[in-house]
């Protein structure tokens, strides 16, 4: 549109320039003023040859109060629901609690350590897990492989250690001694809850002891 508007313009100039040839020629070369001669006409043509921009109104501002209506916000991560868990061990009620969004998901019944070795209280972090566990006896070195005579059954989920002793959940092969204060100082679960348990939780998760 701008250009043939301009283009126009010019066309309109050359045509009165040619109308006036022939009459100049015809007339004594007497220096005249052109009557008539509407200069506002030729400046009005020339405003109009001028491009014409856009209108893009005012610009949208923040109003005060709400920069963050034009700042990106950044963008958050999708949530591993796996991250949101805790354990929650109650000694006293022999039973551990596991926590989704501060809500109970599940519960189960637990061996907790006995007198002279028990489990430590405070706020921990599972540090390893293991399936199928090879156990080493603590006085004679022993090592018993994977398999139902297992003592750590068939998981094992490290939350505590002296840097040389370690404490966790684990199975046993021994269910009756489930509800009773009876290991040295682990947590023993029948072997079907420690599996369960193993696949709720992961490196990391957040492992609170009470009495």
């Amino acid at each position: 549109m701008v250009k043939s508007k301009s283009l126009f313009s010019k066309l309109i100039v050359l045509s009165l320039s040619a109308a006036t040839l022939p009459v100049t020629l015809q007339r004594p070369a007497v220096a005249e003023p052109i009557a008539n001669f509407n200069h506002s006409a030729i400046a009005s043509q020339s405003v109009k040859s001028e491009p014409k921009l856009p209108n893009l109104g005012a610009p949208e501002l923040p109003p005060l109060g709400e920069p963050l209506q034009f700042i990106p916000q950044e963008q958050q991560a999708p949530v591993n629901p796996i991250e949101e868990v805790r354990l929650v061990l109650k000694l006293g009620e022999r039973r551990v609690y596991v926590y989704r969004q501060n809500k109970v998901q599940v519960s189960f019944r637990v061996a907790v350590g006995k007198g002279g070795w028990e489990t430590p209280t405070g706020n921990f972090k599972i540090t390893h897990m293991i399936k199928d566990p090879v156990w080493e006896h603590p006085w004679t070195g022993e090592l018993v492989p994977a398999g139902p005579d297992n003592p750590l059954g068939t998981r094992w989920i490290g939350f505590w250690t002296d840097g040389k002793n370690v404490i966790g959940f684990h199975g046993t092969p021994n269910p009756e001694s489930i509800g009773r204060a009876a290991s040295h100082g682990c947590v023993r679960m029948f072997d079907k809850d420690a599996q369960a348990l193993f696949e709720k939780v992961e490196v990391g998760t957040p492992v609170i002891v009470e009495h």
